[in-house]
């Protein structure tokens, strides 16, 4: 005897009741991820303080890259014993490698060898087209397939987003129009932060997001410990370069990872990667009590142009490959 297939009914029902499911999941992800980007804003600010300048060097951009993913992996360690993780399976150390090198190890060490040449200020420039690599890593990772107005809007924001802080640092220092040499640098800090949060994205689906950053870091200890080691300061350096350090390690290499991976997990990493177009805005804001630097009323003309590009994108339609249909069995 043949079982009846589901009625219409019940179908529209349980669709009626996921959608609401999925918005307001979609909607966590999003602040999620604003929390993870707002504790990410600090990153380059707190970095420049813990490197110095050329004049007046700190730490080395090794010992900082390195020191952070050590504290951060020891945290790692105590966090995954307390809540009983399991090991990873064979397929989630791979990408949990690809994680790892995009930002545990590329993105912190060649923004440290960055910022000690360029201002915070100027880095923001590069950091501008971070939610736009990000799309794109996670569309190609995820097949995803992003609306034209999408991508439209991204390239939008980017653009907000690099002439705010070429207006800003023109308005700072007139040469800085220049290319720096660490414009180089940066770009590929970017690329590697790029793949580094949609494979960690792609991992925070099969297991806790949380986890996804303290494997990768995890994994990093055998060699970044024995870097820390080697790179430690020859001679003393500020208290405030030491406070810096622990934000970066404490903060930016671990806490802001699990809102962000959750989010980016939640609420689709094409969309919530655009949330990373305030990210320079709000890195100028905190410019301000850390380096100095002054806000003028631009800024907010720019801060409200560019969190519009954020609110329309996140309206717009992200589709995603269609799973193959259970074949309808007899019985």
């Amino acid at each position: 005897m043949t079982k009846p297939p589901a009625s219409a009914s019940t179908a529209r029902t349980l669709a009626a009741v996921a959608g609401p499911v999925q918005a307001a999941q979609a909607t966590r992800g999003l602040w999620l991820g604003f929390i993870g980007v707002a504790i990410f804003a600090l990153t380059l600010p707190m970095t420049r303080i813990a490197v110095g300048t050329a004049d007046a060097p700190q730490m080395s951009a090794l010992f900082v890259a390195s020191a952070r993913a050590v504290i951060a992996g020891g945290l790692s360690v105590l966090w995954l014993w307390l809540c009983g993780a399991q090991w990873p399976n064979r397929s989630q150390w791979l990408w949990l490698a690809v994680t790892s090198a995009g930002v545990v190890w590329g993105f912190p060490v060649l923004t440290s060898l960055a910022m000690r040449h360029v201002q915070a200020v100027h880095a923001g420039v590069i950091v501008g087209v971070l939610p736009l690599a990000t799309a794109v890593a996670g569309a190609v990772l995820n097949r995803q397939r992003p609306a034209p107005a999408f991508w439209a809007c991204a390239v939008l924001g980017a653009a907000l987003v690099i002439g705010f802080v070429l207006l800003r640092t023109d308005a700072a220092v007139p040469h800085t129009w220049g290319v720096h040499p660490a414009d180089g640098v940066l770009l590929l800090a970017i690329a590697c932060a790029a793949v580094g949060y949609a494979s960690g994205a792609k991992l925070a689906q099969t297991m806790p997001a949380e986890q996804v950053i303290c494997w990768a870091l995890v994994m990093s200890l055998p060699l970044m410990l024995p870097l820390a080691a080697l790179t430690w300061p020859a001679v003393p350096v500020k208290p405030a370069a030491w406070g810096a350090l622990g934000y970066v390690s404490v903060f930016s290499m671990w806490l802001g990872f699990f809102a962000w991976y959750r989010g980016l997990a939640l609420g689709g990493t094409v969309r919530v990667s655009q949330i990373q177009l305030l990210q320079p805005v709000l890195t100028a804001l905190a410019a301000v009590p850390l380096l100095g630097e002054r806000i003028d009323a631009a800024s907010f003309v720019f801060a409200l142009a560019i969190m519009a590009t954020v609110l329309v994108g996140r309206r717009l339609p992200v589709h995603s490959p269609k799973l193959p249909e259970a074949p309808n069995k007899s019985a």
